[in-house]
């Protein structure tokens, strides 16, 4: 198959529409040898993408179970450039180098011409979005790497989201870089968004540093153990040890014991209320999108727009 034409290939195959979010491709499938496959540069998807995992998972069906999406090659006749699959290709071709021939030839799915460089991203993002790892690591990775290619206005329109909630993302990809020494190096997004969710009146960039410091040490080894700097860090004598070389969370956790107990504040339903605001601030884009329409959702917020409704009546009269 090396050296086909793709425009060619084309005229013989009958095309197919493939609806991927507002953009409408027409392609074909077919099979290709993996040297003209090439892979695409201003992929927004960072870091190894050799996997052993995937290439056990290769090799126990046979071969690709789902074929590579590309597109004719705009600069080199004969070739296909990847629009998504660059971690099947690169697992298939290890595969192959290691003599396994068997895997030189994969199914691919090409379009019937080359996309433009926002209609290729926007492909690619709305097919990871439909995965399961687009939560658990990808989006504020994708979010970093778009920024670098297309520039923080495009990247933001290309996720659909505002420049604000990407530079959100952005703030936690450049944080998970600096956790090290992790048992799985995946998880530094979740302790970087563990630590992103304290306020940032509190996380000043000492205690930041701190604690990336004792999380790369292994003082401490669940990100959810973060949320205790919340007693934390409003308190001065826990802060300061926490802090300190030889302050924990757990021996910070006692000297906030040991304080006195009169911090919540004096009206406690401004304390309630200001924690309720948080929390909705907090709620990430995906699960808004996701509950978008929910009956039940709904009725919660109607019914506590009637709650609220009532308390400022109550208060203004």
């Amino acid at each position: 198959m090396s050296g086909a034409d793709p425009t060619r290939t084309s005229k013989v195959i009958g095309l197919q529409e493939r609806r991927l979010g507002r953009t409408v491709l027409r392609t074909y499938r077919t099979k290709a040898d993996i040297a003209d496959i090439i892979p695409n540069e201003r992929q927004p998807r960072l870091g190894p993408k050799e996997d052993e995992e995937l290439q056990r998972q290769i090799e126990a069906n046979e071969g690709l179970f789902e074929p590579l999406l590309v597109e004719p090659h705009p600069d080199v006749p004969g070739k296909f450039r990847i629009i998504d699959g660059d971690r099947r290709w690169t697992n298939s071709s290890a595969l192959v180098e290691r003599g396994k021939e068997q895997f030189r030839t994969v199914p691919v799915e090409v379009t019937d011409r080359t996309l433009t460089d926002e209609e290729r991203l926007r492909v690619w993002i709305y097919i990871h979005r439909q995965r399961k790892e687009w939560d658990a690591k990808e989006k504020e990775m994708v979010a970093y790497g778009l920024v670098d290619l297309v520039g923080r206005a495009s990247a933001a329109n290309i996720l659909g989201i505002t420049v604000r909630e990407l530079d959100k993302l952005v703030e936690v990809f450049e944080l998970s870089e600096k956790f090290r020494n992790l048992r799985e190096p995946g998880a530094a997004i979740t302790w970087a968004r563990e630590l992103m969710g304290i306020s940032k009146k509190l996380l000043t960039p000492q205690a930041m540093s701190a604690v990336v410091k004792k999380v790369n040490a292994k003082r401490i080894t669940n990100s959810k153990d973060l949320r205790k700097l919340r007693h934390i860090l409003p308190d001065p004598v826990a802060r300061e040890h926490f802090l300190s070389d030889e302050g924990d969370l757990e021996s910070a956790m006692l000297r906030v014991a040991e304080a006195p107990a009169a911090r919540k504040p004096k009206n406690a339903i401004v304390g309630d209320l200001s924690a309720a605001v948080e929390s909705m601030k907090k709620v990430p884009w995906t699960e808004l999108e996701a509950m978008r329409g929910n009956e039940e959702v709904l009725r919660k917020i109607n019914e506590a727009q009637v709650v609220l409704r009532n308390l400022k009546k109550a208060l203004s009269s």
